[in-house]
C-alpha cells in the first residue's frame, strides 16, 4: 500500500510538470493536456487510481493545494489592475455570477433531468471558472491587459464564492424540506461565512505586520508564509465546511495589499507562484485519473451534452451581455468575455461531496453529478482552451504580430537597433524616462514610453504582452543589471539581455563568469560608448546571407564587423551574445554593425 502510494505520486507529479512542458512546447494550452494525460493513466488504461492509493489522504491533499492556488492568485490581484473597468468587474462576480447561478440551475433540470433542489445546488457550484484553469489560459493567449483582468478578477473573486452558494442552496433546502429546522438554522450559515472573511482578513494582517517588522528571516519567509495559509483554510473549514477557499482568498487580499508598503512580500509570491505551477499539475492529473469508466461513459449522453451545449452557448453569454449593459467594455471584450468560463479543480472536488452528503439524503439523482461536473469540466476547458487565443486575435484582443523586443534605453545605437527591428517586421518599444532621448526615435516613428521602467505604476500604463524579449542598453552597467533582474522573471532568462558598459576609468570589467555571457549582448569589446560612437559616425546595421549550415567563430569575423543577431528562417530572431561562437542553418541571416 505504502509502496503502490508512493509511485502513484511520483508518476503524477513526473506527469504534471512534462504536460507543462509539453503545452508550453507545442502551444496547446496545458490544462488541455493535463487532463488528457489524467483519463489515459486512469480510467483509460488503468495505471493508477490516486483516490484509492491514498486512500483518506486524497481529499485533504486536494483542498490543500486549492487554498494554496487560491491565496497565490489573489495576493496578485492589484486594483491598478482594473482601473477603468473596475463597474465591468463588479458587475461580473455579482450580477453575471447570480444569473449564471439561475440559468445553470434551470439547465440542469430541465435539460440533464436533475431534481429541482439538486439543480439549485448544482447551478451554484457552476459559477466559477477559477484560476488553476483561467490563468494557464491567459498565460498562453497573452490576451490585452483590460480583458485579461476582467477574465482573472472573475476567476478568482468567484471561485470560493461558488462552494458557497452551492452550500448555501443546500441549507435552504434543508430548511425548506426538514420541518424541524428552521429559518434561523441558515444564521449558522452566514456566521460561517462571515468568520471566514474575518480570520482570513486578520491572518493576512498578522503576516503583512510580521513581515514587515522582520520577525523571522528571509530564508524562513516563504515557509511562514505557506504554513499560515494552511492554518487558516484548515480553522476555517472546520468550521464549516467549504468556506476555507474563502478564507485563503480574504488573506490572500489582505497580504497583497502591503506589497505597496513591503517590498519583500513580492519576492515571496514568485515563489508560491511556482509551487502553485506544480500543484496545478498535479491535482488536475489527480481528478481526472480517479474517475471511472463508467463516469467517462455517461458524459456521453444526451441529457448532459445538450447541458454543457446550454451553459456554454446560453448561460454563460447572457450572464456576461446583461450584466454588463452600461459599462466600459467594448463588444469586443463582452463577446470573448462571454465564451470563456471554464471551470476546473474546485468544481471536480466540490461536486463530490455534495453527491455524497445528496444521496444520503435520499436524493438518488444526484450520483450523476460527478459525470455531469466532468462533462462541463473537460469540455469547457478542451474547447475554450483551444479558441482563446484564436478568438482573441480575431477580436483585436490580442496581438497578431510576431514576438515583439523591448528596449530600455533611448541611445543612439539603441534607436538604430529599433528602427531596423520595425523594418523587419518586428515590434519594438524603446523606453526612457527622458523626452529628449526619445525624440529621434519618436521621429522616425518607433514605438516610445515615457517612463522608468522600475516605477511599480509602469506595468500597469503600458501593454507588455506582445513583447517577448527585453534588452536593457543604458550607459549605467548596474541599472542594466538591476532591470534584467526585475524583469527576468516575466521574460525569462533566455529573453533577458543587457548591454556591457565601460567602467569610468575606461577598463573593462573584471573577467566575466561564463554563465553570464549568455546574458550580456554581443561582445567584450562591443560596450555601451563604442556601439553609439559608431553609430554617430555612420556605422549601419546591415543583413549578410547564410548559404550552408555551419559555426563561425566571432574571433575571425573583421575587426569593424559586429554581430547583432540571426535572423532565423522561421523569422525568429537569436541574439549574439558574449560567447564565442556563432551558429547558423542554411537560409539564416547575420545581421551586423558595419562601417561598409
Amino acid at each position: 500500500m505504502e509502496q503502490t502510494a508512493l509511485i502513484s505520486i511520483v508518476i503524477i507529479l513526473g506527469i504534471g510538470i512534462f504536460s507543462q512542458w509539453l503545452a508550453w512546447r507545442i502551444q496547446w494550452p496545458s490544462i488541455v493536456i493535463m487532463s488528457i494525460a489524467g483519463i489515459l493513466i486512469g480510467p483509460v488504461f488503468g495505471l493508477i487510481n490516486p483516490q484509492e492509493a491514498l486512500g483518506e489522504l486524497y481529499s485533504p491533499m486536494i483542498s490543500l493545494a486549492v487554498a494554496i492556488i487560491l491565496f497565490e492568485g489573489s495576493s496578485s490581484l492589484d486594483v491598478r489592475e482594473i482601473r477603468g473597468i473596475s463597474k465591468s468587474v463588479f458587475r461580473i462576480v455579482t450580477g453575471a455570477a447570480f444569473l449564471a447561478w439561475i440559468g445553470g440551475s434551470l439547465a440542469a433540470h430541465f435539460i440533464a433531468g436533475l431534481d429541482l433542489a439538486i439543480a439549485f445546488i448544482i447551478g451554484g457550484l457552476f459559477v466559477v471558472t477559477g484560476p488553476t484553469v483561467i490563468i494557464p489560459l491567459l498565460r498562453n493567449a497573452k490576451l490585452k491587459p483590460r480583458t485579461a483582468a476582467v477574465l482573472k478578477w472573475e476567476g478568482i473573486i468567484v471561485d470560493p464564492a461558488g462552494p458557497l452558494l452551492a452550500l448555501f442552496a443546500y441549507q435552504v433546502i434543508k430548511v425548506l424540506t426538514n420541518e424541524s429546522l428552521s429559518a434561523s438554522y441558515l444564521l449558522n450559515f452566514f456566521l460561517g461565512a462571515l468568520f471566514a472573511i474575518i480570520l482570513g482578513y486578520l491572518i493576512g494582517l498578522l503576516v503583512g505586520y510580521m513581515v514587515s517588522k522582520g520577525l523571522f528571516p528571509e530564508y524562513l519567509k516563504s515557509p511562514i508564509i505557506l504554513s499560515f495559509v494552511l492554518i487558516c483554510f484548515t480553522i476555517a473549514e472546520v468550521t464549516m465546511h467549504e468556506t476555507g477557499m474563502l478564507a485563503v482568498t480574504v488573506m490572500g487580499l489582505a497580504v497583497g495589499r502591503t506589497k505597496k508598503y513591503v517590498s519583500s512580500i513580492g519576492n515571496v509570491g514568485h515563489f508560491v507562484e511556482n509551487i502553485s505551477v506544480i500543484l496545478t499539475s498535479t491535482v488536475f492529473i489527480l481528478l481526472t485519473s480517479s474517475l471511472t469508466r463508467e463516469t467517462i461513459a455517461e458524459v456521453f449522453t444526451l441529457p448532459i451534452i445538450g447541458f454543457v451545449l446550454a451553459m456554454l452557448f446560453l448561460v454563460r453569454p447572457l450572464s456576461i451581455w446583461v450584466s454588463t449593459i452600461g459599462t466600459e467594455l467594448t463588444i469586443q471584450e463582452k463577446t470573448l468575455i462571454g465564451w470563456i468560463a471554464p471551470r476546473g479543480i474546485v468544481a471536480l472536488t466540490v461536486s463530490g461531496y455534495f453527491a455524497t452528503i445528496l444521496v444520503e439524503d435520499g436524493y438518488q439523482g444526484a450520483s450523476l453529478l460527478t459525470a455531469l461536473t466532468f462533462a462541463l469540466v473537460f469540455i469547457t476547458v478542451c474547447v475554450h482552451g483551444f479558441s482563446l487565443g484564436p478568438l482573441a486575435k480575431k477580436l483585436g484582443l490580442a496581438s497578431n504580430e510576431p514576438p515583439g523586443i523591448l528596449i530600455i534605453g533611448a541611445s543612439s545605437f539603441a534607436v538604430a537597433l529599433a528602427d531596423y527591428f520595425k523594418q523587419i517586421g518586428i515590434p519594438v518599444l524603446i523606453i526612457d524616462s527622458s523626452h529628449e532621448r526619445l525624440q529621434p526615435a519618436n521621429e522616425k516613428e518607433i514605438g516610445t514610453f515615457q517612463g522608468e521602467i522600475l516605477a511599480e505604476h509602469t506595468q500597469f500604463e503600458i501593454d507588455l504582452t506582445p513583447y517577448e524579449t527585453i534588452l536593457t542598453m543604458t550607459g549605467d552597467a548596474a541599472y542594466n543589471a538591476l532591470v534584467s533582474q526585475s524583469y527576468a522573471p516575466e521574460f525569462g532568462f533566455n529573453n533577458t539581455f543587457a548591454l556591457p558598459v565601460r567602467t569610468r576609468n575606461g577598463e573593462k570589467h573584471m573577467p566575466i563568469p561564463t554563465a553570464m555571457k549568455a546574458h550580456l549582448l554581443f561582445s567584450e569589446d562591443a560596450v555601451f560608448t563604442e556601439l553609439n560612437r559608431k553609430i554617430n559616425i555612420g556605422y549601419q546595421i546591415q543583413a549578410i546571407e547564410i548559404d550552408k549550415k555551419g559555426m563561425i567563430e566571432k574571433d575571425i569575423l573583421p575587426e569593424d564587423v559586429t554581430p547583432l543577431f540571426i535572423k532565423k528562417k522561421n523569422g525568429t530572431i537569436v541574439f549574439v551574445t558574449m560567447k564565442q561562437k556563432l551558429i547558423f542553418d542554411e537560409g539564416d541571416q547575420m545581421v551586423v554593425l558595419t562601417n561598409k
